[in-house]
């Protein structure tokens, strides 16, 4: 699994973590050839608690001990949209998805099996692009789904746009990971700024977020939740270097890209 911007502890990575030290030989590998660093780092930093009945939509995944790497959302009734670096390889038997709880150390919502797990086919790691996947659950889940980005909504993706990115990631660089939903408004970036940041970021695949001077930001544990901007899911939890570092911006997957793709998984 990649750990690019140690966003995401993996199944496997979760079974590794003792050795490889949150992943972070796994992704210094991978970023090695893709000039974006790999750098210890955990969930959304400098955000607020946010209540779960306020984003019903708004999952998180644990493997079958109940531990979270990563998150995602709700976008059909038996449907969850994730990135592909937190699910690619795993088994489904492996990936629990857990629905209307705010706090991890509670019993709230529900924990789904996961029956299905379909990868972008393009998908190779989480700094080439494609890094979207789509979960099938073996029951409707009860939470509003949310709306997925269409390639006719540009103007949501214009520089200087507030979205809010949510999860249960660390809250700071290094730190630990939140036992409650937070969540984080951050500006769209331009892209010749996120290509400044990221010589290998590539505008069709990606879409970056975050303040110039850094502060906040999504984080470890992040990976695969949403970012949102007008009621509608825009971007996925992707990549990046540290956590809400100044010039260096969060790497999210560009939804609307691959809407096509992942509205056939979500009718099938």
């Amino acid at each position: 699994m990649a750990n690019t911007r140690s966003r995401v502890w993996s199944v496997a990575g979760l079974l590794a973590a003792a050795t490889l030290s949150s992943g972070l030989v796994t992704g210094a590998a991978e970023a090695a050839g893709s000039g974006i660093a790999a750098t210890a780092a955990p969930p959304i930093v400098g955000g607020e608690p946010a209540k779960i009945t306020d984003h019903p939509w708004v999952v998180f995944l644990t493997d079958t001990q109940g531990n979270q790497f990563c998150g995602g959302t709700v976008a059909k009734a038996n449907k969850v949209i994730t990135a592909a670096h937190c699910v690619d390889g795993d088994e489904p038997e492996g990936v629990k998805v857990v629905a209307g709880r705010e706090s991890k150390q509670s019993t709230d919502g529900t924990v789904a099996d996961v029956t299905g797990i379909w990868v972008h086919p393009q998908y190779q790691d989480a700094n080439t692009g494609s890094d979207v996947a789509v979960l099938t659950l073996g029951q409707d889940l009860p939470q509003q789904p949310l709306a997925v980005a269409t390639k006719d909504d540009t103007t949501l993706y214009e520089a200087g746009t507030m979205a809010s990115v949510y999860g249960w990631g660390n809250t700071a660089e290094g730190g630990q990971a939140s036992d409650t939903l937070q969540k984080a408004d951050v500006p769209l970036t331009s892209d010749a700024d996120c290509q400044e940041a990221y010589p290998q970021y590539k505008a069709d695949a990606m879409v970056c977020a975050g303040f110039a001077e850094g502060g906040v930001d999504s984080c470890q544990g992040d990976s695969g939740g949403p970012l949102v901007v007008e009621d509608k899911l825009v971007g996925i939890v992707s990549t990046g270097t540290g956590c809400a570092r100044p010039n260096a911006p969060g790497i999210y997957t560009r939804v609307a890209t691959y809407h096509d793709d992942v509205q056939q998984q979500l009718d099938s």
